[in-house]
């Protein structure tokens, strides 16, 4: 359930980061990935070509409206700040309608299915746009 308040959501974020900062890679991710996962859906909210207004991650988790961009924005600035030295290159790209976060060599694929951090290969299916984990980084200070 996700929680109500923006202080709760805050807190939760938090205790998330925390809690996924030790476990294995794969468990770390597919945490991460179910709990934004959890968040509360919607169809339209951010737009790749307003990138320059996107929120920080606290504004993020205070305006609670989560459209596939929106949650994989949120999975990459948790990423950002957990600050894992296996997770230091991240990226947010749009392959076709899909908002996907991608880790390095496109191991391990967020963002697509709730359950599961996917495996596919994506090199059939051209990238429309891409985000690193350095540019967002630059949002956070």
């Amino acid at each position: 359930m996700w929680l109500r308040t923006f202080d709760e959501r805050l807190l939760d974020w938090a205790e998330l980061r925390g809690r996924v900062f030790d476990q294995k890679l794969e468990t770390a991710l597919t945490t991460i990935n179910r709990w934004w996962f959890a968040a509360p859906w919607c169809a339209y909210h951010l737009h790749w070509d307003d990138f320059e207004s996107w929120p920080d991650p606290w504004q993020l988790l205070e305006d609670n409206v989560y459209c596939p961009v929106a949650r994989g924005l949120g999975i990459m600035y948790t990423i950002a700040l957990i600050d894992r030295p296996d997770l230091q290159i991240a990226e947010l790209i749009e392959v076709g309608s899909d908002n996907l976060v991608v880790i390095p060599g496109e191991k391990y694929i967020l963002n697509w299915d709730r359950d599961t951090v996917v495996n596919i290969n994506l090199t059939a299916t051209p990238v429309h746009r891409r985000i690193g984990q350095q540019q967002l980084k630059q949002r956070i200070q």
